[in-house]
Order: C-alpha cells, then sequence, then structure tokens
C-alpha cells in the first residue's frame, strides 16, 4: 500500500455519516508524511549505514564471524544490510593482514612475485556463512514475493465483497459496518507487488466513493464524527508543537512520523476547517523537518571538519623522521606522541563516507610503519641489554667477594670504584633490573655500614680526646703569667704532653681547637720570654758599660754579633725556600708549614734582639 493508499482509506473509513452531497469531504489527498517520504527514506539509509560502521568497526575477525552467525540464527533476512557491513569490515582486515604478510616475506629478502597468502580458516569460514547467508537471503526473497502475491489476491477478494455491497444500494446503510470492516481488513493487508500498488488503490477508492455515494446517513452523526475528528487531529497538533522542545532532532523527526501515521488514520473533519486544521499541522511539522535537516546539513559540516583534522594527523605521523629516532627516551616521547595523536582521532567523529575507510586506513599504516620500526629498534639492543646484565652480575660478585676483606676503609675504596664501572655500563633488561640493582646495592650497602660503625665510634673516642683538650686548655688559661717561670713553664711543658697524649679531635673543630691551644701557649711563652729578653738587654747592657769603662775595644764583640745576625739571615732564606717543597694541601705538608712558619718567626726574633744589641755596641763607641 503507498502513502497516498493510506491516506485516504484512513479517511474514509472514519467518515461514518456521510451524504451523498459531502462524498467529496470524506477524502483528503495529501498529507506532509507525503512530502518527506524521500527524506525519510534518506535519514534510515544513512543511519543504517553509520550504526554497521560504528558497531563493526573495531570488531576482530573472531567478532564479526559471531555476528553473522547470529543473524543466521536468528533468521534474521532482512538484515543484509548488515550483512554487507560485516563482509566489508571482514575483508579489510583480511587484506591488511595480507599487506602485513607481503612485507614481512618481502623484508625477508624474497621476491614479491613468490608470495602467496596462507590458508586462512577463518576466511573459509566467513565465506561460508556469508554464502549460506546469500542462499538464504534468495528464499527469503522469493517468499516475500509469493506472500505478496497471496496479499493481493486477498485484496482483490476483499474488493469483490466492497463492490457487492456497494451495489446493494437497497442495503447500505444496514451493511455499513460489515463495509467498515471489510476496509479495516483491507488496510490491515500491508505488502503487495509494487507494480500492482496503483491500480489496486484506485480501484479501492473507486468503490470507496462509489459506497460513500450511496451512503445515507444522517447529517447529525456525520458532525458528531467531524468533531470527533477535530478534536482527535488538534491533539496530534498539540504533540507535533511540544517535539519542537526534544534537543534530539533525530528523535524528534521519527516521533513526528509516528503522529503523521496516527493523523492518516484519523478520518476527516468539517470542509470549512479542513484547510486551516492542516496548514496548522503542517507548520508544526515543518519547523521539526527544518530543525531535522540543519542537523543533518551541520553533521556534513562536521564530518569535512573532521576529515581535515584526520588528514592533519596522518600528514603529521607521516612527517616522523624514523631515522633520526637513536634512543628510548626518543622512542618512548614518540610514542607518546603517537598515543596522543591516536587518542585525537578517536575524539573525532567519522568523515564524510567516500573517504572515511580511506582516511582510517592512512591512519593505520602510519601508525603501524612507527610501530614496527619501533619493535625493530628494540630488538636490536637485546643482545646489548643481555652483554649489560652479564657485566653488572660479575660487579655484583666482585662485590660481594671483598666481605671477605678485613680492611673496611680499603674494600670500601674498592666498592666506590664498582659503583663507577655501574655507571657506565648501559641498561639491562626491564625484569631484571630492579632485582640485579637490589643485589648490588645490597652488597655495596654492607661496607658502607660497616664503614659508618667504625666512624661513629672513631667519633666517640674524638669527641672525648676533644674533651681532654678543652680541659688541658682551660688550665693553660688559669697559670699566672707573672710568676716562677721555672714553675710555670714546667707546668705547660707537662700540659703541652698532655695535649699530645690526647689523640685527635673532631676534623671539623681540629684547627679551631689547636689555634686556641697554639695561642694561649705562645701567650704564656711570649710573657716570660719578654720578661727574659728585657733582662737580658740591661745585662748586656751593663756589660757593655763595664767593657768601655775598663778601656776595652767594642769592635770585636760588634762584629761577632754581624756575624751572627747574618747566619740567622741565611738560615731563614734556607727555611723560605724549603717551604716551596712542601704540598700544603696535605694534612703532614700543612703542618711542616706552619713549623717553619713558627721557626722564622723566632728567628726574626732573635735577629730583631741581634740589631739591638749591635744598636747598643755602636752607641757605646
Amino acid at each position: 500500500m503507498n502513502d497516498l493508499e493510506k491516506v485516504e482509506s484512513s479517511d474514509t473509513t472514519n467518515a461514518c455519516t456521510v451524504s451523498n452531497e459531502a462524498v467529496n469531504e470524506c477524502v483528503e489527498t495529501t498529507s506532509p508524511a507525503l512530502d518527506l517520504a524521500e527524506v525519510a527514506d534518506a535519514v534510515e539509509d544513512e543511519k543504517d549505514e553509520n550504526k554497521d560502521l560504528r558497531r563493526f568497526h573495531s570488531l576482530d575477525k573472531d567478532g564479526l564471524i559471531a555476528e553473522i552467525k547470529d543473524i543466521l540464527a536468528n533468521d534474521r533476512m532482512d538484515a543484509h544490510k548488515e550483512v554487507t557491513a560485516l563482509k566489508q569490515a571482514f575483508f579489510n582486515i583480511k587484506t591488511r593482514e595480507n599487506l602485513e604478510q607481503l612485507n614481512a616475506f618481502i623484508d625477508e629478502g624474497n621476491d614479491p612475485a613468490a608470495f602467496s597468502s596462507p590458508v586462512d580458516e577463518k576466511e573459509n569460514e566467513f565465506k561460508a556463512l556469508y554464502s549460506e547467508f546469500k542462499e538464504k537471503r534468495a528464499a527469503f526473497i522469493l517468499a516475500d514475493e509469493e506472500k505478496r502475491k497471496e496479499n493481493l489476491e486477498k485484496k482483490n477478494a476483499i474488493l469483490e465483497q466492497l463492490k457487492a455491497i456497494t451495489e446493494d444500494i437497497d442495503n447500505v446503510n444496514v451493511r455499513f459496518p460489515e463495509f467498515q470492516q471489510l476496509v479495516q481488513d483491507f488496510k490491515a493487508i500491508k505488502e503487495i507487488p509494487p507494480t500492482a500498488e496503483s491500480e489496486i488503490w484506485k480501484q479501492f477508492q473507486m468503490v470507496t466513493e462509489q459506497f460513500y455515494d450511496h451512503l445515507k446517513m444522517n447529517k447529525e452523526l456525520r458532525d458528531l464524527d467531524f468533531k470527533k475528528n477535530l478534536e482527535a487531529k488538534k491533539s496530534l497538533i498539540d504533540e507535533a508543537k511540544k517535539l519542537e522542545e526534544n534537543p534530539d532532532p533525530i528523535a524528534a523527526f521519527r516521533s513526528l512520523q509516528t503522529i503523521h501515521e496516527q493523523w492518516r488514520n484519523i478520518g476527516p473533519v468539517a470542509k470549512d476547517l479542513r484547510d486551516s486544521i492542516w496548514e496548522e499541522f503542517k507548520a508544526a511539522s515543518a519547523v521539526i523537518n527544518r530543525r531535522h535537516q540543519e542537523y543533518f546539513e551541520k553533521r556534513k559540516e562536521a564530518e569535512l571538519a573532521n576529515e581535515e583534522a584526520k588528514t592533519k594527523i596522518c600528514e603529521e605521523i607521516e612527517a616522523i623522521d624514523l631515522n633520526a629516532i637513536n634512543s628510548f627516551n626518543e622512542w618512548n616521547s614518540t610514542t607518546d606522541k603517537i598515543i596522543e595523536l591516536q587518542k585525537k582521532w578517536r575524539e573525532y567523529g567519522f568523515a564524510p563516507r567516500k573517504s572515511n575507510t580511506v582516511l582510517y586506513t592512512r591512519f593505520r599504516e602510519a601508525c603501524d610503519k612507527f610501530f614496527n620500526a619501533k619493535t625493530e629498534y628494540f630488538q636490536k639492543t637485546k643482545d646489548e641489554f643481555a652483554a649489560n646484565l652479564e657485566k653488572k652480575t660479575k660487579l655484583c660478585e666482585r662485590a660481594e667477594a671483598l666481605k671477605e676483606t678485613e680492611d673496611i676503609r680499603k674494600a670500601t675504596a674498592e666498592v666506590v670504584k664498582l659503583q663507577a664501572e655501574w655507571k657506565k655500563i648501559g641498561s639491562v633488561p626491564r625484569k631484571y633490573s630492579d632485582s640485579i640493582w637490589e643485589r648490588f646495592q645490597k652488597a655495596c650497602n654492607y661496607f658502607f655500614d660497616e664503614r659508618k660503625k667504625q666512624e661513629n665510634a672513631r667519633r666517640e673516642v674524638e669527641n672525648a680526646n676533644l674533651e681532654k683538650k678543652r680541659a688541658i686548655i682551660e688550665e693553660l688559661k688559669m697559670l699566672p703569667k707573672d710568676g716562677d717561670r721555672r714553675e710555670v713553664i714546667g707546668r705547660v711543658k707537662e700540659l703541652q704532653a698532655a695535649w699530645q697524649e690526647a689523640g685527635f679531635v673532631p676534623f671539623r673543630l681540629k684547627d679551631k681547637i689547636y689555634a686556641e691551644y697554639r695561642a694561649i701557649c705562645d701567650e704564656l711563652y711570649g710573657a716570660f720570654d719578654s720578661k727574659e729578653r728585657k733582662a737580658r738587654m740591661n745585662n748586656f747592657q751593663e756589660r757593655v758599660t763595664n767593657l768601655k769603662n775598663e778601656g776595652q775595644n767594642l769592635n770585636r764583640e760588634r762584629d761577632r754579633l754581624v756575624r751572627v745576625l747574618e747566619a740567622k739571615r741565611n738560615e731563614m732564606k734556607t727555611i723560605e725556600n724549603n717551604m716551596g717543597f712542601f704540598n700544603v694541601k696535605s694534612s703532614a705538608g700543612n703542618s711542616m708549614v706552619k713549623e717553619m712558619e713558627r721557626k722564622i718567626n723566632r728567628l726574626k726574633d732573635e735577629m730583631k734582639q741581634v740589631e739591638e744589641k749591635i744598636a747598643i755596641l755602636e752607641a757605646g763607641e
């Protein structure tokens, strides 16, 4: 039955109260559904194809086989579009596998012409299932054609009954319910051969019009029927207007088709209201249809934008220079970039149908090329990783063998060397990385822990020595600087001997505590030396005076002092020259330099005293 048949038959069915002059008012020959039929068909086709793509695009061969088995098991012979999509998806996978096998065959140095793809049992299974579907589909179509012929025969039989009732003019009113039932039976029979649809509809229209021409019913009943139809159509108009609030234009459009189907099943309204009610319904339908059309126009724009974006992603992946990637970090960072591009690819929707599959194939090949190159690079490093593992294992064994060494300090120094060697060795297989490192670290930590224990013990001794030396300094500070020299200096020497016996102190405090000790010692010696020097100078002055009074020559004493002064100057030069040969960076060299500096200061002091004596002699002359 075509769309026009559905509209007019539904109208005539409900025209219960029609007079001869109102026959023409009972037939409504157009509807919004007729205007939109072609658009709806196109939408459904496109919807089905997109559905197939979304449904089967990510399935593997087993999944595709399972889908076609399910179709056969449920005898869904009307699913020919889905089966076609399954076939396309399956052989896309098969084509990609054949290409990968051919590339591998060529990479092994073989002639491409000699390549022959291996037998694929899954392919044979899929082909057998597909052939089974085609056979069943052919039988289904034949059965459908037979069913349509049977329906045509049934409709013709009903038409003959309707004609008989129409020709029985005297009993047309009595037989009205029978006529209505036959009309419903006629409408209930759906599919007939397309070539017969137009003719069968013309015969149905003609006999229906003849029946209503003969029908004699009171006008009051007809007006009541018109009123009921008007209320029903207004209700449908309200429903159509509410669809404007539906945010989904596809769902709204489908709901509108249901409303149109209901509109067709409602009979006519009064002639003076027919045009206005139809225009109102048509206007409400136009809003939904316009939204539906705009949706597909926008989707087309989005698909073009997706095509452009996906093309750029393909170009970006293809532009990666695989020969320039020479380290794991570069491979991993580039892999992250590829994964991000794959995520971005999935974020975009479908491209236009004509380019969608081509783009995906291009994208897949670019990604496969990268990951194949990455696999090859990592495979080449397998032997290197194994060699590194062997080297690190030997280092572990050497470190573990050092546990037998009694000299922990020497063993620790050797461990430090092993650690330096470890750093020069490259990576090992990931599954051994943690275990080999833990083994080596455990072996090394043994020596560092032992050394730490020794250091703690030594630190305790040095702290005790520090307290002893601080006590010595405090006692030195308590000694009187104006007491008896013999007693004070004797005690100083005893405390200095105790200082030497006290041993090492913490390194960070060594210079500070020694400087404090040296300063108090120098202060004590300096105080008594100054007193003695003054006394010696007074004695020398008295001696010069006595020699002068006795009339003796002072030149001999002066010459002796000049020779002493010159000898001390030469000794100081020798010490200064020797200082240049010591390594002040070592602790021993630094100690010797300080000792020489003290000798130089002592010589300077002695030279000054000699010069003062010479000055006294020269003044006495």
